[in-house]
């Protein structure tokens, strides 16, 4: 491959897998994948979403993508899907476990054990199974890249004065709890797959701007010295192709944070 920057940033070749990827910062991903010449395979719960989102940016890009549906607290589901996009598209190179959420919130002393045992599945068991399967591909071949999608909640207690006035319960003490298994997850299957040409890093980021109160707004963006949340179609995009791409080629167990400076302080 030629050193020129550029050169270093292309995915033309390449077929990758997003989990959670028909919304979001997972559709972000998908499409900035494609625009540096992946092709790509869509996973979501929702097949008509996943879908969509395939064939719109296949549309916009001229790159193959394809839906599939998968629910990540489901084993067989993924063994499957990591199965069949292989035979698919003939290969994996980049896989992406971005799929993850609480499915509700509320605070720690009301927690079940139902309610964390959900978190846990599908925001680190569900990625820990996705990288079961892809490296049961990659190995063999000696090369491969898995970016895990964590989050600053792994990484800080969260300031919950910032839901204040705002209706709004944020994210429960499970989800902070799983996302920082993502982190360590990655440094140890960075430090397993290396021998193997497989890089293996994570990307946490700070909360985006969707139409929330805008009490939870203001005071969000208090803490972050850029003075602004994450913007969709924007913020995501450089950072998922830098570390599926050459041009991160010495990079692994690397836990990328985009923040806007909210860890800095």
């Amino acid at each position: 491959m030629s050193n020129n920057v550029w050169d270093l940033f292309s995915l033309e070749g390449q077929v990758a897998l997003v989990t959670g990827g028909a919304r979001n910062l997972g559709r972000d991903m998908v499409e900035a994948l494609a625009e540096a010449g992946a092709d790509v395979a869509v996973a979501s719960r929702s097949l008509e979403r996943a879908n969509e989102t395939a064939a719109t940016i296949a549309q916009e890009t001229g790159r193959t993508v394809r839906g599939y549906q998968l629910d990540v607290s489901e084993e067989m589901q993924i063994v499957r899907t990591i199965g069949q996009v292989i035979e698919d598209f003939g290969k994996l190179d980049i896989l992406v476990n971005n799929a993850g959420n609480p499915r509700s919130s509320g605070p720690p002393e009301a927690r079940s054990l139902e309610e964390w045992n959900y978190t846990f599945a599908v925001n680190s068991t569900g990625v820990f199974l996705c990288i079961r399967e892809a490296i049961k591909h990659m190995m063999p071949r000696n090369s491969g890249v898995i970016i895990n999608i964590a989050s600053v909640a792994g990484m800080v207690g969260k300031d919950r004065r910032q839901y204040e006035d705002a209706d709004m319960l944020g994210l429960p003490v499970d989800y902070m709890a799983a996302k920082a298994a993502v982190i360590n997850l990655t440094r140890d299957y960075a430090c397993y797959l290396g021998p193997y040409g497989i890089r293996v890093n994570s990307i946490s980021m700070a909360g985006f701007e969707r139409g929330q109160p805008q009490p939870f707004i203001e005071k969000y963006t208090y803490m972050i010295p850029l003075g602004r949340m994450g913007e969709d179609g924007k913020d995501m995009k450089g950072a998922v192709v830098y570390l599926a791409s050459e041009a991160s080629a010495w990079v692994t167990g690397h836990n990328l944070v985009l923040d806007g400076g909210y860890c800095a302080w």
